[in-house]
């Protein structure tokens, strides 16, 4: 009489590709929506924290899985290989995140001037859900300077209008969309006098002006932004996302002028969350960086 044998079936194994495969489509929703559908921050925290705890779960269902096969010869070795594959990127995604969350300070905001920080020309706002924050505080700049001391402000020789152009062009390429400018923008003219007196009426013949006026030759308006300029300096405001998850950052960029040479400081801040990661000193840098190729060979410290 032949003897069959039957393989056991492990369970574990099954539901371990399951939760893998639940894992992997709600971490790719959530950052397709956050990306392009304007899901919120805060939501897409919330929903990649979901998945990669269904995906931890998972891998631990498919070590299971794999030790039935490896011990018993169980069924379920392409289920637990499947839930591998499947449970990578939310874990990858996590495990990057809580890496900067542990090694890097819990501050949302860097500047390169920690002294007198560049001021936003307009408070950014947004309703931080569950991401509850506070004020940014003289302990965080602290922090900063420990997280982060290469992150300084740069010094061009030059006048300010040379260097503005250039802080505007990288900022362009660097995906910084600004908003909001001071000292960059022609002065208000006031109405003219004449437009508050009343008009002859119909039909009226005006009295003749007692002197007739000699016409004054105005200044040209560049000129009149670039004393503007030179007097109160300049400060730009932008947003810039990050290109994968699509992150959102506030930024100040301020420019001064000092004798012969023009001061550029950077300030960003994460418009969600209490912690950034570290990506908003990475956009400061990057920034800085590229605005130093673009000034080359007037950058001084």
């Amino acid at each position: 009489m032949a003897i069959r044998f039957d393989r056991p079936v492990s369970s574990a194994a099954r539901f371990s590709r399951r939760f893998a495969a639940f894992a992997l489509v709600l971490c790719l929703a959530a950052l397709i929506g956050h990306r392009f559908a304007g899901l919120a921050t805060p939501y897409l925290v919330l929903l990649l924290l979901v998945a990669a705890g269904f995906a931890l779960l998972a891998v631990a269902l498919a070590c299971v899985g794999l030790r039935s096969l490896w011990l018993t010869g169980a069924e379920g070795g392409q289920d637990a290989m499947a839930a591998l594959i499947f449970a990578a990127l939310p874990i990858v995604i996590g495990g990057l995140a809580a890496e900067r969350y542990l090694t890097l300070p819990a501050i949302y905001d860097v500047t390169t001037d920690t002294e007198t920080t560049p001021d936003w020309l307009k408070a950014p706002k947004a309703d931080q859900i569950w991401l509850a924050r506070q004020p940014v505080t003289a302990a965080d700049r602290e922090k900063q300077l420990e997280a982060y001391p290469e992150l300084t402000g740069r010094r061009y020789d030059g006048a300010i209008d040379r260097v503005l152009e250039a802080v505007k062009k990288v900022a362009k390429q660097s995906g910084i969309r600004i908003t909001r400018a001071e000292g960059d923008s022609e002065p208000v003219r006031e109405p003219d006098a004449k437009a508050g007196q009343p008009q002859p009426e119909d039909g009226a013949v005006p009295d003749a002006p007692e002197a007739v006026p000699v016409p004054i030759p105005r200044p040209y308006d560049d000129d009149v932004a670039k004393l503007i300029r030179r007097a109160n300096g300049v400060t730009l405001q932008g947003e810039t996302r990050t290109l994968v998850l699509g992150l959102r950052f506030d930024v100040v960029i301020r420019l001064r002028e000092e004798a012969e040479t023009t001061f550029v400081d950077v300030r960003v801040a994460s418009r969600y969350g209490p912690a950034d990661l570290g990506f908003s000193a990475d956009i400061a840098e990057d920034y800085l960086k590229a605005l130093d190729s673009e000034l080359l060979g007037i950058a001084g410290g």
